[in-house]
């Protein structure tokens, strides 16, 4: 397509802005690029258009002063859709949106058709337009649905809404209202599918989508997971047994919005069934990294938020000496006090959460200060024994001592492998 704009203003220069920057300019588009840490934004802003990262708030000095200046402010995904020939399927939730995505694809090129992962997970969508396809899988965040407009996926999904990023959103009506609008533009040819438990609220957040409502889930759904198989309408049968996908987290929540995915695009079973055998698992999501002793060590450093946590603790076969902090994005760690009681023989408190999660579970179970995650390790690899599970599932960001949750597993990793001599590594 041509380009509906001469200039545009790139606010920010990490992954998404370079990708918005090259599409743009790629369609003959005049493009002034602003990082906006530190400079103020000029006196007279002029563009045609602002494409603003994700990390900008809508707060943002920068951000204002092109709604100021009356310059239409979207987002890099808004961008890339726009560009986009091939339909798309966008999936967001709280949690597990990585993995699913990933498998989506996976499954779409089973089923013989070339589908691009991309988003959150693998390149910006604004980098995967340039390429051609027959599908591309988004993964969307909260914050890049913030600055959509007329974002319109073939297939939405949402799986699930948690309390996540309320540092940044507020409150969970906002947060919800935020993951329904991947659905506000849908019309009668597309679909939406939600959890069973929330897609009431979802679609009453959503009056404007007329696209055909579709549930999931393990009671009253269209799509019901149950031991390993997932059930839907006119006798549709997707079993994942003996997968990656056979949880009672990762089940209903991956295995039955993935079945519905398909069946709403008329694909088999099947092209997902073989992408499940053959899935590798994304690293840092309850991943198994060694073995010593009959103690288990798993990273799990991409639970960034309680509920990934509790999941985290819940998937383990035995008792849990738990690794957790980092930087919090929302309150209520003291919910936690009965599963801290029944699974966990320890934990052991990191970063800035360190003394607010001590506060929250100490009556619960024994907590130790620890502050870095280097001490932690060794705490618990010293007091673990046979049957247990050494679990760093931090329920807080990493960025209070990392870059990000990639470099926090890697290090946990590396101190386990320093310490330890695995007798199996995952």
């Amino acid at each position: 397509m041509n380009a509906p704009y001469q200039t545009a203003l790139v606010l920010g220069w990490g992954r998404s802005g370079r990708a918005a920057a090259a599409l743009l300019e790629a369609e003959g588009v005049r493009v002034t690029v602003a990082a906006g840490e530190q400079e103020p934004p000029p006196a007279e802003l002029r563009a045609d258009v602002a494409v603003v990262s994700p990390g900008f708030e809508r707060s943002h000095p920068w951000v204002e002063a092109c709604r100021r200046a009356r310059v239409p402010v979207i987002g890099e995904l808004e961008l890339g859709a726009r560009f986009a020939h091939a339909p798309i399927l966008a999936v967001t939730g709280s949690n597990g949106k990585s993995s699913v995505v990933k498998w989506l694809a996976e499954s779409l090129d089973r089923a013989g058709l070339k589908a691009l992962p991309c988003g959150n997970y693998g390149r910006p969508l604004s980098d995967a337009v340039r390429e051609s396809a027959d599908w591309l899988v988004a993964e969307v965040s909260s914050f890049q649905l913030e600055t959509v407009d007329r974002f319109r996926p073939r297939v939405a999904v949402v799986l699930n809404v948690l309390p996540n990023h309320l540092d940044r959103h507020g409150d969970m009506r906002t947060y919800l209202a935020l993951k329904a609008r991947i659905f506000e533009n849908s019309g009668p040819e597309d679909a939406c599918l939600a959890p069973a438990a929330q897609a009431a609220r979802l679609f009453a957040a959503a009056p404007g989508a007329r696209g055909r409502r579709v549930s999931f889930g393990e009671t009253e759904a269209d799509y019901v997971y149950a031991q390993g198989r997932v059930e839907g309408p006119d006798g549709f049968r997707m079993d994942v047994r003996g997968t990656w996908f056979e949880d009672p987290v990762r089940g209903p929540g991956g295995a039955a919005p993935v079945a519905a995915a398909l069946d709403t695009l008329g694909l088999p079973p099947t092209a997902a069934e073989d992408a499940a055998r053959d899935f590798a698992p994304l690293p840092h999501r309850t991943e198994v990294v060694a073995v010593r002793g009959g103690v288990r060590f798993v990273d799990d450093s991409k639970a960034t938020n309680l509920a990934a946590l509790e999941a985290g603790v819940r998937a383990q076969p035995g008792p849990v000496r738990l690794i957790a902090g980092g930087r919090m994005k929302e309150h209520g760690a003291d919910g936690l006090a009965s599963l801290m009681r029944a699974r966990v023989a320890a934990a052991y408190l990191i970063g800035e959460a360190e003394e607010a999660l001590y506060a929250a579970w100490r009556e619960s179970c024994p907590c130790r200060r620890c502050s870095t995650l280097d001490e932690a390790v060794r705490a618990a690899a010293g007091e673990a024994r046979r049957g247990d599970t050494v679990l760093l599932s931090p329920g807080g960001t990493s960025f209070d001592q990392f870059s990000d949750f990639e470099e926090r597993g890697d290090r946990f990793r590396a101190l386990v492998e320093k310490s330890i001599e695995p007798e199996g590594v995952s």
